[in-house]
């Protein structure tokens, strides 16, 4: 982590993660693609999703896993950085020369060899079927279902712990605090997601949040009656509901909002409340 000199009032408590370790080189053009920016509307022009909007240009990197590409051994060319996710990246090579990006781990060093497989050793970067893991593994970047597209903790810093192998289905313990059981045929990463310092970043300034894309936003207590549910009164009062509304009077703490899945089966204990 490092620290920004007080050059000006902007720059109070500005931090950055340490980028030493990273290639400085651009990415494949295979691998990066142009990326369109929605600035929070819809298909019609509707603002779908408020404070959004500018921000820097980037362009969105194609991220495969070492299970999808199939290679049984692989070598980590560079570690990248991605302006789109938390995480790094690791650019591997494959056997046939071809170049492919994966989210890279902790300690996960440039030379190391990797490898996907239905067992394997347990190694960092190492990629497996969960019922061949040992409980008590650290292990990321889940896949959801059997042969599934959609993944679960990769984000910066992120891991969930194995805590046990009961038949055709594991159970893990999320980043969350939820347990849940995923089945054992999935594949997941062993290790912890690289760029753990990342919780630990003080942006300092308003600049860094515009040049993420984030717009401002106001509080509703600083609004008028007209403008927002919160809003009236002179000075510092309470919003005077029992619950807190959004600008169109819906229920914004406590209402339910996840009804009839299928998935509440796999689900042993919901996740810390805060």
């Amino acid at each position: 982590m490092k620290s920004q000199k007080r050059i000006s009032s902007g720059y109070f408590k500005e931090s950055f993660t340490d980028r030493s370790s990273l290639s400085s080189s651009r990415p494949p053009r295979a691998l990066a693609k142009r990326r369109v920016s929605k600035s929070g509307r819809d298909n019609l022009g509707h603002v779908s999703v408020r404070h959004q909007g500018g921000g820097q240009i980037r362009k969105h990197r194609l991220i495969s896993t070492l299970d999808r590409i199939g290679a049984e051994e692989v070598k980590v060319l560079e570690l990248h950085y991605d302006p789109n996710r938390t995480a790094r990246l690791a650019l591997v090579e494959l056997k046939d020369g071809s170049k492919k990006y994966i989210i890279a781990q902790h300690n996960l060093k440039v030379g190391s060899a990797i490898k996907a497989g239905d067992k394997t050793s347990v190694k960092v970067g190492n990629r497996m079927m969960l019922k061949n893991i040992p409980i008590g593994t650290a292990v990321s970047d889940i896949q959801l279902y059997p042969e599934a597209k959609k993944f679960i903790a990769r984000s910066a810093g992120t891991q969930a712990a194995l805590m046990a192998v009961e038949g055709n289905y594991a159970l893990l313990k999320l980043p969350s605090g939820e347990l849940r059981k995923i089945n054992g045929n999935c594949f997941a990463t062993v290790g912890q997601v690289s760029n753990i310092e990342n919780a630990n970043v003080k942006f300092g300034k308003a600049g860094r949040k515009r040049r993420m894309g984030i717009r401002p936003s106001v509080r509703g207590k600083v609004m008028s009656p007209k403008a927002h549910p919160h809003g009236g009164g002179e000075g510092v009062n309470p919003i005077g509901l029992k619950y807190p509304k959004t600008p169109w009077g819906k229920i914004a703490i406590g209402k339910i909002t996840r009804r009839s899945k299928k998935s509440d089966k796999f689900i042993v204990r919901r996740r810390n409340k805060k």
